[in-house]
C-alpha cells in the first residue's frame, strides 16, 4: 500500500489550475488577499457605474422638465391646424428628414393637426442632370419647360410624396398622399412671368373641402405642389406659395416654412442679424428696401399673403437645425423668424 510522506501531507503539491479555497464559509472580507485585490479593482468600476446612473437620471429628468414646460404650448395649439412646408436641406439629409417626420408625428400625437406641403428641388435637379438638362431659375422660381414639367410630376408625385407618406406611417402617424390635381385641391393659372418661367403656375383657387375630413379624422395630408388649370394643363407651383394658400384656405393657426437659411436677416451678409419676430408691415418695408432677395422673395410673399387672409402667424425657420419644428412650436425661443399680422 502506498502511503504519503509526512511532508506531502503538510505541503500538498500545487494545483495546475487556480482555485480559491475558503474553508470558512463566512470569512472576514479583509482576511482574504484575493478578495481585497478584487475589491480595489472594482471600486473604479462601481464609481463609473454610479456616475453613469446619475447621468441617465439627469437625462431623464431633463426630458421630463422639457415635456412639462411644453404643456402651455401644447394646450395653445391643441386642435389647431399647422401647415408645414417641407423641403431644402431638411429633405436632403436622412438624419434631418427623420427628425422632421418624427416631430410631425409627435405633434399629431399631442393633438395638433399638421398638414405637410412639400417640394423636392434637390431630387428634381438630380433627375434633370441625369437627362442632361441644366436646372434654371428666375427670381427664385424654377424655369419649367415641357420636359422639366414631366420630371417635376414624376419626382414630386411619384417618388417624394409616396416616400414621405411611407415614412410618416412607419413613424406611427397616418398619412394620406395628395397633389394639387387631386379633387381639384389646387387650381392653377399661368404665372404673370410665364414668358420667362414656362409652366410655372400661381394658385387661383383652393378646395379645402378635400382636406377638412382628412384633418378632422386626425390624418396627416401630404401634398405635392403640382396643380392644373381649368383645362387640365399641369403647372409647377412653388411649394412655399402652395403652402401659404392652403394655410389660408383651411384657417390654419400657423404656417411654417422649413428653409436652408436661419430666417430673415436684417443684413443678408451677417448671419448674426437674424430677425426673431417682425410685424407684416416691417416685412413689407424690408422687401421695398431690397433687404429680401432671391429665393427668400416667394417665401416672404407667401407669408404675407397667408397672414392677410387670416393665418395667425407665419414662420420661416432653419430646416438644417434638428427638431427645428418642435423648437418653433413648443418653445418661446423659436427656430427662425416669426411674422405676425
Amino acid at each position: 500500500m502506498l502511503t504519503a510522506k509526512p511532508s506531502e501531507v503538510l505541503h500538498p503539491p500545487s494545483r495546475t489550475f487556480k482555485t480559491l479555497s475558503i474553508p470558512n464559509p463566512n470569512p472576514s472580507f479583509d482576511a482574504i488577499p484575493f478578495l481585497r485585490f478584487r475589491r480595489r479593482r472594482c471600486a473604479p468600476l462601481a464609481t463609473a457605474a454610479s456616475d453613469s446612473l446619475a447621468a441617465v437620471a439627469n437625462a431623464a429628468q431633463s426630458r421630463v422638465d422639457i415635456l412639462s414646460e411644453s404643456l402651455p404650448f401644447i394646450q395653445r395649439f391643441r386642435g389647431k391646424t399647422i401647415v408645414v412646408k417641407y423641403g431644402g436641406a431638411a429633405m436632403k439629409s436622412p438624419a434631418l428628414q427623420s427628425s422632421v417626420i418624427n416631430d410631425l408625428v409627435l405633434l399629431a400625437c399631442v393633438g395638433l393637426r399638421p398638414v405637410l406641403v412639400h417640394g423636392g428641388g434637390p431630387e428634381i435637379n438630380s433627375w434633370l442632370l441625369r437627362l442632361g438638362v441644366q436646372p434654371q431659375f428666375h427670381n427664385g422660381l424654377r424655369v419649367t419647360d415641357a420636359l422639366t414639367m414631366e420630371v417635376v410630376e414624376m419626382v414630386l408625385v411619384g417618388k417624394v410624396n409616396k416616400s414621405l407618406v411611407s415614412l410618416i406611417n412607419l413613424a406611427g402617424g397616418t398619412a394620406i398622399g395628395l397633389c394639387g390635381k387631386d379633387g381639384r385641391l389646387l387650381t392653377a393659372r399661368p404665372s404673370p412671368d410665364s414668358a420667362s418661367l414656362g409652366f410655372v403656375g400661381e394658385v387661383s383657387r383652393v378646395n379645402p373641402a378635400i382636406l377638412r375630413p382628412i384633418i378632422a379624422d386626425n390624418h396627416i395630408p401630404v401634398i405635392a405642389s403640382v396643380a392644373a388649370d381649368d383645362e387640365g394643363q399641369g403647372y409647377n407651383v412653388n411649394a412655399d406659395t402652395a403652402a401659404g394658400e392652403i394655410a389660408a384656405a383651411v384657417g390654419a393657426e400657423k404656417l411654417i416654412l422649413l428653409t436652408d437659411v436661419a430666417g430673415i436677416l436684417e443684413d443678408c451678409n451677417d448671419p448674426g442679424s437674424l430677425v426673431k419676430e417682425i410685424h407684416i408691415s416691417g416685412v413689407r418695408r424690408m422687401v421695398e428696401e431690397g433687404k429680401v432677395a432671391g429665393g427668400m422673395i416667394p417665401k416672404v410673399n407667401c407669408c404675407v399673403r397667408s397672414l392677410a387672409q387670416g393665418v395667425r402667424t407665419a414662420s420661416i425657420i432653419d430646416g438644417r437645425v434638428a427638431h427645428s419644428l418642435l423648437l418653433e412650436i413648443l418653445t418661446d425661443e423659436g427656430a427662425g423668424t416669426m411674422i405676425t399680422g
